[in-house]
């Protein structure tokens, strides 16, 4: 594909950049405001503005991650706070005073994922594989590239619901109340008369409101996460970013959302799969007609035309998923 296409791939090699030891970016609440929602950026196969004749339940979701400290491993700088578990997430805090610190969770899957630890408070890690045992390492930077085990603990999980990891803030997809997405989401709710039509919403403001950011795409660097309200005043950002966004304010109006990392052809990619009790998970999301969906890749939308981005997917063999957050 040429034009407009290759300002997606941009973003697609941002996130080659981040490799697997994207970080911990402090998320703030973002101030309070009025109503955001504009009413740009609905195309014609979205449902009419104004109010539903039935409305799907409008309410955030009181998911919110809790270090109660019933369940906790440690020693003297290392917190690992297992206590909801069962809900589908862990809380790790590090107190020490190396600069740089990652957390491997080893899932029953097979799967290891990597993050970054900023220190000094509670940070959220979703137990994405469901039951089973997870091994959970704690690592301190020696010298240069190298990192020593400071702490590790294996964890016997059982997810009471599976799709609690999913529904829940982590680092990766961080939100409160006081978040404008999250009010924003509200809003879009509010005119929405079930989860598939507030999902079709929430894609098209998303799509049509936010611009791909190719100047950040150049130079973003490692550790790098989304800050989703950034984003949203900003009206711009890379694939993390758009991914990030949009599965936030799915997840706080009760909508299971994945962010899917993984590679879209050869080059490293964010994007996002949806739950409903109608569909199932929607794994590849596009483009709404009412009944059906195709692959639900909000950059790629953003920033091409529905044929060229559909030429482009083909049946969705080009997305390839590495992990799920």
């Amino acid at each position: 594909m040429k034009g407009k296409l290759n300002t997606a791939f941009l973003c697609l090699t941002a996130m080659m950049i981040l490799s697997f030891l994207i970080g911990c970016s402090s998320a703030g609440d973002s101030s309070s405001g009025s109503s955001l929602l504009s009413g740009d950026g609905f195309p014609s196969e979205a449902s009419a503005a104004g109010k539903p004749k039935s409305k799907r339940p409008t309410t955030y979701s009181t998911l919110k991650p809790s270090a109660s400290g019933s369940i906790v491993y440690e020693n003297d700088v290392i917190s690992i706070d297992a206590s909801n578990s069962a809900d589908g997430y862990i809380m790790v805090k590090y107190g020490g005073s190396v600069q740089k610190v990652k957390v491997q969770i080893s899932a029953p899957d097979g799967i290891t994922y990597t993050y970054s630890l900023s220190g000094n408070a509670y940070e959220t890690f979703p137990l994405q594989a469901g039951s089973g045992t997870y091994k959970i390492d704690v690592l301190e930077n020696a010298y240069d590239t190298m990192y020593a085990l400071a702490f590790s603990q294996e964890i016997s999980v059982k997810i009471t619901d599976e799709f609690e990891p999913f529904l829940y803030p982590n680092q990766y997809v961080w939100f409160t109340e006081s978040f404008n997405a999250v009010k924003l989401g509200q809003d879009l709710s509010e005119e929405s008369s079930s989860d598939l039509d507030y999902i079709e919403r929430v894609y098209y403001y998303v799509t049509k409101n936010i611009t791909y950011d190719d100047e950040k795409a150049a130079t973003v660097d490692a550790g790098y996460l989304p800050v989703i309200d950034n984003t949203l005043a900003e009206k711009k950002g890379i694939c993390f970013d758009y991914a990030s966004l949009m599965a936030a304010m799915l997840r706080s109006q009760s909508i299971p959302t994945k962010l899917a990392i993984g590679y879209s052809g050869d080059a490293y990619h964010a994007w996002i799969s949806v739950y409903t009790k109608e569909t199932g998970w929607v794994d590849k999301i596009i483009e709404f007609d009412g009944k059906s969906w195709s692959l639900m890749d909000p950059t790629l939308a953003a920033n091409n035309s529905s044929s060229s981005v559909k030429k482009y997917i083909g049946d969705g063999s080009n997305y390839t998923v590495k992990y799920y957050y």
